[in-house]
Parts: C-alpha cells; structure tokens; sequence
C-alpha cells in the first residue's frame, strides 16, 4: 500500500476512534483544535463547534488564492440489531477486506471523516505544494447541516471551496438537492386492555438500507412500510388487535433496515396470525428480491399487555409519501423529488413520525410537504416542518470545475464525469452565505453509506490524493 494512503487511513483511525455521532461532536471538535494547535496553525471555532482552520501557503505559493477545504465530522450511527457497539465510547473497529475498508457489525463513517483524514495528511505533507488552506470542519451535518447553517458570513476568506464529501471517485458533484424535514405526532393514548389476552412481537429485519438520498431511487424496502402492510394484513383478515409500541428507522437520511411492534391480540388467534404474516411476507420477499433478499420476519409470543392503543397510525403511515415523487425533466436518470419516511418511535401518548423530503426544484418541495401536511390533518395528527436547506444549482463554468476538469484529465487521460445529486450536500447552504464562492464536491469511492455495509474503496483515496496534489500545485 502507498504510504501516503497509509497515512490518510493511519489519521482515519484517530478519528474513528473518537465518538462523532451526529449532535454529539464535542470529542472530534476539541481533538481538531488540539491538531491544529499542536501544528502551530491558526484555529478558531464558533459556539456550534464548527472549526476552521487555516494551514499557511509553502513557500512561493504565498500569492495565489486560498483554497477551503471542507467537511463534516459527524457520521450516520448505524449497527445490526445484534451488535452491543455504544457510539458514545466505543471507536469503530476497522479492518480491510482486499481493496475494501470496512467496520465490523456498524458504519463505517468514512461519511464523512476521510474527508477530515484528507485534509489533515494534506495539511502535514511537507512535500505536498499548496497556497494558503482553509480546512472548514462542520459539525451536525447528518442531521439538519446545523454547522453550516450556523457559518458566521465573514469566516472563510478563500472564494474556491472543495468538499470532500461525494462518493464516487472520477465523479464531480457540482449541484444537489434542497431538502426540509416533517415531525409528525399522532395522538395515542394508553388504554386498559380488557379484551386481548396475550401478545406478540413482530419484527422486520434483514433489510439493506442506505442513503436516502444516493439510494432512493433503487426502491429499497422500507421496513416501516413493510411492517405496516403485515399488520394491516391482519385487520384485511377480520382479525382484532391493537398496538401498545411501534418503532423503526435510526435516522431521518437513512432508508430504514428494521421495525418492531408489540401488538395485543388473543390467543385462539395465534396460529392465524403467524400464517397469515408469513404468507404476506413471501408475497412482499418477491417485490424486493434484487434490493433486499435477506429479508426477514420475526414473530415471538409475548405475555398479556395490560395497556394498549388504537392502530389509527397504520392508516397513517400507508398514506404518507415514501420514496420517488418526481424524476427531473432537464437531467436524464436524476431523481428531482423525493421523500423517506424515516423513523416511527413510540412515546407516552403518542406515535411519532419523521420524515425527509428533498428536491432540486423548492416548489416542488414546497408541494411535498404541503401534500404530508394535508394527509396528517386528515388523520387530526399535527406536522411540524424543519426550516430546510436550499438546493445547490449548478454553475457548468466555473473556473474551479475547469481546473480540477484539466487535473484529472492530465493525470487519468480521461475525463470525470460531471453531475448533480439528489443527496444534499453543505454547498447548498455555504453558497447562500457566501455569495460568489466557486464550489465542487469530490471524494473517494464509498458504497452503502449511512449501513453497516459502509465501506470505503482504498485505491479511490490515492485517487483522489493525487488531484488534490496536483490541483494545489498548479
């Protein structure tokens, strides 16, 4: 292996082993700021523990523009059910599987700390050649790009940023979607349960999961979905229960891999029940037989449920929105609008509901949202809407594209391939706060981010170190 990505995977380490959960970044924040002052660089962070950093020009590179670095340091939490990893102290265990870096039984976080690992080892090469660096480290970006909504308009001074955060290695991100959240609680209380005399516990598992955003567009099952179906089969059949819990998803970006529900029912039922969940769950293993042929179901009796709800929430969950609204019209083979219906979580009086809209196109967000809001007043729940994050449009002549463009030709002898994404991505949101900054989005190869399936291609980081180099230099 070439020890500069010897280097970058020596630095990933480090930060793997530094708890970075999204809102949880105080750790990976302080560890920063000692890096940098250990190397002498200026440093200076604002009250969200954003950090920016700034690495002074080699000498003879004084007089050209600064160039910003930029990433996130909080990564998507993501384990199998049967992992007992604590994501507040334990570090991610990391081994390499042929030119394949992976974790054991959780998330990499390669999104988006190889970006961070990047940026350090540029920063420490003395043999690399550079103009003055900005390395702008947000923080929360996996779940609301609170960091870089955050940004004070005067802190970065360069005018070309590069984020380190796309996912395919000789692919330019130069545009993304805009994306808004919705909060839904549903009113559900806890009644005396009078009529059930026992219970079971059904559990969807085995999924594949992904980004909601890079891997919507492969209709990945959704086990929040598929849950409901399979208890809404039930009642299909005339048979009687009701919920007392009902949870599933991690994450408002990532496609939900498992989903549990505890249900009363009576026992001269049981035999029913079983048969009829396991033959709708042959019928549904047919529908997602290429995405997710691990499917499974997971039935256990359980022992009488003194309290329980009504299962009103079903007849809501099936009417939301989930997955592709709308393909763009201008760009072939590019989602424009769509929607992930996250995360169901269970309080004490109610059932609560997260869910992820994106688009290229704000109207079209607008009228997603607009169509969740009316289908929640229909079932008299309430919706709260986040503020969002705009859109990125795409600027096709941008002089850093042009450069970066002339890099990878010269170093590859082939051309990049030039792209705008469905995923959002913090340009969007830089762009609005600072008006005329040139941006692209690069990274090394990583498939099924925001899974424990991560993993990150290590040929891709010499890639992508190369262009780096030689686009300093220049």
């Amino acid at each position: 292996m070439d020890k500069k990505i010897e280097k970058v995977l020596e630095i990933f380490k480090k930060i793997n082993s530094i708890p970075r959960k999204s809102k949880n970044e105080e750790a990976i924040s302080n560890w920063l700021v000692e890096w940098a002052k250990s190397n002498s660089f200026k440093v200076v962070r604002d009250d969200f523990l954003d950090v920016l950093i700034t690495v002074p020009a080699s000498k003879g590179y004084e007089d050209r523009p600064t160039i910003v670095f930029q990433g996130h340091m909080d990564m998507v939490c993501e384990k199998i059910p049967e992992s007992n990893h604590d994501f507040s102290k334990d570090p991610i265990e990391m081994y390499i599987d042929g030119d394949w870096l992976k974790a054991r039984e959780t998330s990499l976080g390669a999104d988006n700390g190889i970006a961070l690992a990047l940026a350090i080892a540029i920063a420490e090469d003395k043999d690399v050649k550079h103009p003055e660096l900005e390395l702008l480290f947000t923080v929360d970006e996996e779940t609301g790009l609170t960091g870089a909504v955050n940004l004070k308009a005067n802190w970065v001074q360069g005018k070309k940023l590069i984020n380190i955060d796309s996912e395919d290695e000789g692919v330019f991100t130069i545009g993304c979607a805009g994306g808004r959240d919705a909060k839904i609680e549903l009113s559900s209380p806890l009644v005396e349960n009078y009529k059930y005399d026992t219970s079971l516990i059904v559990e969807v598992g085995g999924l594949s999961g992904g980004h909601s955003g890079v891997d919507i567009h492969l209709e990945k099952a959704n086990s929040n979905i598929l849950l409901t179906r399979l208890l809404k089969e039930i009642s299909y059949k005339g048979i009687g229960f009701k919920l007392a819990e009902l949870n599933g998803g991690s994450a408002h970006n990532a496609i939900s891999r498992s989903s549990r529900a505890h249900i009363a029912i009576n026992s001269c039922d049981i035999v029913t029940i079983k048969e009829i969940l396991n033959s709708k769950l042959k019928l549904m293993k047919s529908e997602f037989i290429v995405t997710d042929p691990n499917m499974k179901l997971s039935i256990t009796e359980s022992t009488k449920l003194e309290k329980v709800r009504d299962k009103k929430v079903l007849d809501l969950i099936l009417a939301l929105p989930h997955g592709v609204m709308y393909n763009s019209s201008q760009m072939e083979g590019i989602v424009e609008t769509s929607c992930n219906l996250a995360v169901i979580s269970t309080a004490e009086n109610c059932f609560k509901i997260l869910m992820s809209q994106r688009s290229s196109v704000m109207s079209r967000l607008d009228e997603i949202c607009n169509k969740i809001d009316s289908v929640v007043k229909l079932s008299s729940g309430g919706v709260e809407f986040g503020g969002g994050y705009p859109a990125w449009q795409p600027d096709f002549k941008s002089t850093i594209l042009k450069e970066l463009k002339d890099c990878y030709i010269n170093i590859f002898n082939k051309e990049p391939k030039i792209e705008v994404i469905h995923a959002g991505l913090e340009c969007g949101v830089i762009g609005a706060k600072y008006p005329g900054m040139e941006m692209i989005s690069i990274g090394p190869t990583i498939k099924h981010p925001h899974s424990p399936d991560e993993k990150l291609h290590i040929p891709s980081i010499g890639d992508i170190w190369l262009l780096l180099v030689r686009y300093l230099s220049i």
